[in-house]
């Protein structure tokens, strides 16, 4: 979600993503905005003044329809130092959090987490108020998208602790169809009529060579009438290892540009099977599952 108070990160690969958020990398992006924003206000101040040796920016109101460039000088400042608030999810509270927390997926509720997450609200509502007795319409909007934004990253932060806790073992598919590359498109519909997968693996021996979905295989037969799997399927995949995390699977998934299906393999041998269709179901019964597993502690 793109909100005003700041930008909308966007990761080439999963594995990109995972490294931005460990190390020295999350405190470079952390900085990459308000630096931004501050050299951007330098800027422009220096160029406006410069052309216009008379041009003043510390006529009051410092931010006014009335005078575009001024306030544009000032709301890059504004911005700049707004993000050296320790308010999450702003960059100095992302800092905060990594360096109190650690790791966001370990411990997203935890008592430091909650805390810290209380304090984002709190620094939240007092600018809202401040700009209530400054009468500056900026700062209650800025205060508003704060508090929202702390809602809304902190479910996602609590979200991800929970999948990271789960193993690809845990709810992959261990009972499924395949396709073989030289099946006709016939014989894989007259597989579609009989099983409820949206999505086939489709392979050549024990190697995973492929996959193909339903809608490709009926697409195809009305347009071009029959033919063969290998015609059709997808050579583009990623493969899972039993033990990945259902967290970083989940993320090559909304990085993977409509990849539905993540095979599990063990060496170059398919165990099983992860796919959009049935994660949700999967999550639910693993979570009935572990309610009877957990020792019951009232006895």
């Amino acid at each position: 979600m793109l909100l005003p108070i700041g930008g909308l990160f966007a990761y080439a690969t999963p594995e990109s993503q995972e490294l931005a958020n460990s190390g020295s990398a999350q405190y470079a992006l952390a900085a990459a905005g308000p630096l931004a924003n501050l050299l951007t206000a330098l800027f422009l101040a220096g160029m406006l003044t410069g052309v216009s040796g008379g041009y003043s920016l510390l006529v009051t109101p410092y931010v006014t329809p009335a005078a575009l460039l001024r306030s544009l000088v000032w709301l890059q400042a504004a911005l700049g130092v707004l993000h050296l608030l320790p308010a999450y999810p702003l960059d100095a509270g992302r800092l905060l959090r990594s360096a109190v927390v650690g790791t966001p997926g370990s411990a997203a509720t935890s008592p430091s987490a909650r805390a810290l997450i209380g304090l984002g609200q709190l620094v939240a509502l007092t600018v809202i108020f401040v700009g209530f007795f400054q009468h500056d319409p900026l700062l209650p909007a800025a205060g508003f998208f704060i508090f929202i934004g702390a809602q809304l990253e902190d479910q996602g932060v609590f979200f991800q602790s929970v999948v990271d806790t789960v193993q690809m073992r845990e709810v992959m598919l261990t009972d499924y169809a395949i396709l073989s590359p030289s099946d006709t498109l016939a014989d894989a519909l007259h597989r579609c009529v009989h099983s409820l997968q949206e999505d086939f693996p489709v392979v050549r021996g024990t190697q995973l060579v492929g996959i193909v979905n339903r809608q490709r295989i009926v697409e195809t037969l009305r347009i071009d009438g029959d033919g063969y799997i290998q015609g059709v399927m997808s050579r583009t995949f990623q493969v899972a290892k039993p033990e990945d995390t259902l967290g970083a699977i989940i993320r090559r998934i909304t990085a993977g540009r409509g990849l539905t299906l993540i095979p599990v393999a063990e060496g170059e041998r398919i165990v099983g099977m992860v796919s959009v269709q049935n994660l949700m179901t999967s999550m639910s019964l693993l979570a009935e599952q572990r309610k009877l597993d957990r020792p019951d502690t009232g006895n």
